[in-house]
């Protein structure tokens, strides 16, 4: 009646296990099941038709946030009473359902929080609070090794786990997907239905069925005298999470969230005055997880015939206005990411037939419906297909928000995401080629020279062969302008590497570059000369040695984790380049003599308050050394007399005289709302950039950036304004009216320079989650480019 699948492996080398429950009958017909509900969603292997006489599945996620511990233990008990043989109940929910337990989502964080728990519980546990057993130290067991939220990461896939959890989700598309989750232990229990906005392709069924299940949920609490509540705080918009992606792909997506989180414990004492045991909050869990299933086979031909009208009609009747995407292809690797990601969501693009003929449509850049040409390298995706809800949501230009009070980011458009000149057409472009036509196997062959070699500067891969290289001793230098030698136009920041200076290497240097670019997959350029046609010669001053930078990057208490863990995964899984973490309690002792750059996360820093260490730091940074800042961060070092200077909106310059003012006078009912004015849960924005300077080198003259604060800067007067916000920027997403007037005329990214050293600023975090993929070439400018 079980089978159990380990699909996949943690960074630690945990293993990632499925368990799929039901009758022995349907057990032994699984792979029949699997291959049919595919073909439901018009996923066949072969063309034969599907039959809606088939179990529904269910999947049902745990864990994924390690520090939420009940929820697994929950799992073990739904599975135990699924498979009991005196449960006579449950074995009749098995009939017309296959469910899918994946009992730990995140191995690596639970293993975390539960070997610290177990570490500092007593022969008793402690229900006060205030004990340390309730008080889990930095980073918490939330995250996965590399402290990303893996509940942030479904549709982007960034992390190994999401990876291999994502290619079996879509192997299956369950007509129900459960997420169970823990919340403060303060709180009661949340069930759907959700709360509003929900996205507008939610359809009325899936919108109706959580109601459906929410009555049957609470049946079973009211019977207990169980708290919960339903409609709030959780709504369904963002597209990466674990209730919001199901839906967006056909199922029944719901969050089911228990108070406790790391603060319950095994007991623990509410602000109620009522004791929270795990046990009580396994037995939550449990109770809907059963409910869920029970519900579900009540239903299961419904579920499964609404699931196949789901994907026919995304087929046939493709929602939103465009029905296809024009994907421009750039000079970098973009856009070869991009197609990545579009293949890890089962997303189908092609290349389009190359005939000349205009085509029409709204560029997402200007926002203006304009005449194009489709160009060879190009991409065309069709929303006439199975996954074109997900294909609309993840390329919306602008968000239809029912509700302005969100518990996520409200943009996170793809073109703006990867910096690429994207279409959005109201018509089907039918007249594509086979991939393999225009797919070519890369030839990493170098031509022989007596001179040296070229790379373009102009993405992530640069980088990454700019890492490689710098770790095999390589002299690395870069061009500041632009040059041209014969017909090959290279742009700033192209990186030269020349056999002057690289003649005492183990290896020859062909070897080594050769291996870099195969490894990086960027196309290597051959030099005879240093005499450039047009523009500056390779021995000209406007050409810079590139060193090999020693890096430190700040981690532990007062950091925070999420951005360290993005700067982290960026070095150790992206660029393969060494970085050393140093907990922010070491620093004093460990120095940054040996260091060159300082990498300091969006955090809290209390060295930032010390006049002493304050000073220490400005003078190492006099003395060459180089910082990076990031996101709140930059605000810190502006109150701490760095010389970045936060702007002040002429609201808050006004005279604190407010007696009298009737517009103070607020309704205590609508307190949540209230506060909308001064919101920017995540919005983009068009920032200026001065592409001349290196911060900003392999970018046009302009950078689409995710906003999530009103933090704005002054104008360096000493200093270079590398990234500006003019009026008129706001590009999408939900930005309050006061918050969106106060960003204007201000600067995000700058670099001060500082007695022989630099501070990079970078007010916005441009490697958010790692799926804000266009800004891993400004961060990478900031470590290798800035000196």
């Amino acid at each position: 009646m079980m089978k159990l699948e380990q699909y996949g492996e943690t960074n630690e080398g945990r293993p990632l296990l499925l368990a799929f429950v039901s009758t022995k009958e349907n057990i032994a017909n699984l792979e029949n099941i699997r291959q049919n509900n595919l073909k439901l969603a018009g996923f066949g292997a072969d063309k034969s038709s599907a039959s809606e006489k088939t179990p529904a599945i269910i999947w049902m996620s745990y864990n994924v946030h390690g520090n939420e511990p009940s929820s697994s233990e929950a799992s073990m008990l739904t599975i135990y009473e699924l498979l009991n043989p005196s449960n006579a109940r449950t074995k009749s929910y098995l009939q017309n359902t296959v469910v899918v337990i994946d009992p730990c989502m995140n191995p690596d964080g639970r293993d975390r929080y539960v070997n610290w728990f177990n570490q500092v519980v007593g022969k008793k546990a402690n229900p006060n609070p205030a004990s340390r057993e309730h008080s889990e130290p930095w980073p918490g067991g939330r995250s996965n090794h590399y402290n990303f939220d893996l509940n942030r990461d479904w549709a982007w896939q960034t992390q190994i786990e999401s990876q291999q959890r994502m290619a079996k989700y879509n192997e299956w598309l369950p007509q129900i997907h459960v997420d169970f989750h823990e919340q403060s232990y303060n709180n009661p229990y949340y069930f759907a239905p959700a709360a509003e906005p929900f996205h507008e392709v939610i359809t009325e069924w899936q919108r109706n069925f959580q109601t459906t299940i929410g009555r049957n949920n609470a049946k079973y609490f009211d019977e207990n005298g169980w708290l919960y509540f339903t409609k709030e705080q959780f709504d369904l918009f963002y597209p990466s999470y674990g209730d919001t992606y199901p839906l967006y792909n056909g199922a029944i997506g719901m969050t089911y969230e228990q108070g406790g989180n790391s603060r319950g414990g095994l007991t623990v004492v509410t602000d109620a005055g009522d004791t929270l045991t795990l046990l009580d909050r396994v037995m939550h869990h449990f109770t809907t997880g059963i409910s869920t299933i029970e519900i579900a086979s009540q239903n299961a031909d419904k579920l499964v015939k609404e699931f196949h009208s789901y994907y026919k009609n995304a087929v046939t009747t493709p929602y939103g206005e465009f029905k296809s995407y024009v994907v421009k292809t750039d000079d970098g690797d973009r856009l070869d990411r991009l197609k990545k990601l579009l293949d890890c969501n089962k997303i189908v693009w092609s290349y389009p037939q190359v005939n000349g003929a205009q085509i029409n449509g709204l560029n997402y850049l200007t926002g203006k419906q304009e005449n194009f040409k489709a160009a060879s390298g190009d991409i065309v995706i069709n929303a006439n297909q199975p996954k074109s809800n997900l294909l609309k949501v993840l390329f919306e230009r602008v968000s239809k928000l029912s509700d302005s009070a969100t518990y996520d980011i409200t943009a996170w458009s793809l073109p703006f995401a990867y910096g690429l000149e994207t279409y959005g057409v109201k018509n089907f472009i039918t007249a594509t080629i086979d991939k393999t036509s225009v797919d070519s196997t890369v030839s990493y062959a170098l031509p022989a020279t007596t001179y040296g070699y070229v790379v373009q500067w102009n993405g992530l891969s640069s980088a990454k062969f700019l890492a490689a290289v710098l770790q095999k001793g390589l002299k690395v230098r870069y061009a500041e302008r632009s040059f041209k030698i014969g017909n090959e136009g290279f742009d700033k920041g192209s990186l030269i590497l020349t056999k002057a200076g690289n003649n005492t290497l183990s290896q020859p240097l062909e070897q080594i570059i050769k291996s870099a670019a195969e490894q990086a997959k960027v196309k290597v350029y051959a030099v005879s000369s240093g005499l450039v046609d047009k523009g500056f010669d390779f021995g000209s001053d406007k050409v810079h040695v590139i060193k090999s930078p020693r890096l430190a990057l700040l981690a532990g208490k007062e950091v925070s984790s999420l951005n360290m863990g993005e700067i982290w995964h960026l070095f150790d899984q992206q660029l393969n380049y060494p970085v050393s973490l140093i907990n922010v309690s070491d620093l004093q002792r460990v120095g940054l003599n040996s260091f060159d750059v300082l990498i300091i996360p969006d955090g809290d820093y209390d060295f930032f308050n010390d006049k002493n260490a304050n000073d220490e730091l400005k003078n190492w940074v006099k003395r060459g050394g180089k910082i990076i800042a990031i996101d709140g961060t930059v605000m810190q070092m502006s109150k701490a007399d760095w010389g970045i200077k936060a702007k002040v909106s002429d609201d808050d310059k006004k005279d604190d005289a407010i007696k009298g003012d009737y517009s103070l006078l607020h309704r205590y009912e609508n307190r949540e709302r209230d506060v909308l004015v001064n919101s920017i849960p995540g919005s983009i924005f068009k920032v200026e950039l001065d592409n001349t300077h290196p911060l900003a080198f392999g970018y046009p003259d302009y950078y689409y950036t995710l906003k999530q604060d009103e933090n704005i800067y002054e104008f360096m007067k000493e200093g270079w304004n590398v990234g500006v916000l003019r009026k008129d920027n706001y590009i999408a997403g939900f930005t309050g009216s006061k918050t969106k007037e106060k960003l204007k005329d201000g600067l995000l990214f700058g670099v001060q320079e500082m007695g022989r050293g630099k501070v990079v600023y970078l007010a916005d975090n441009p490697l958010f989650r790692s799926f804000w993929e266009n800004g891993k070439l400004l961060f990478c400018n900031a470590v290798f480019m800035v000196d």
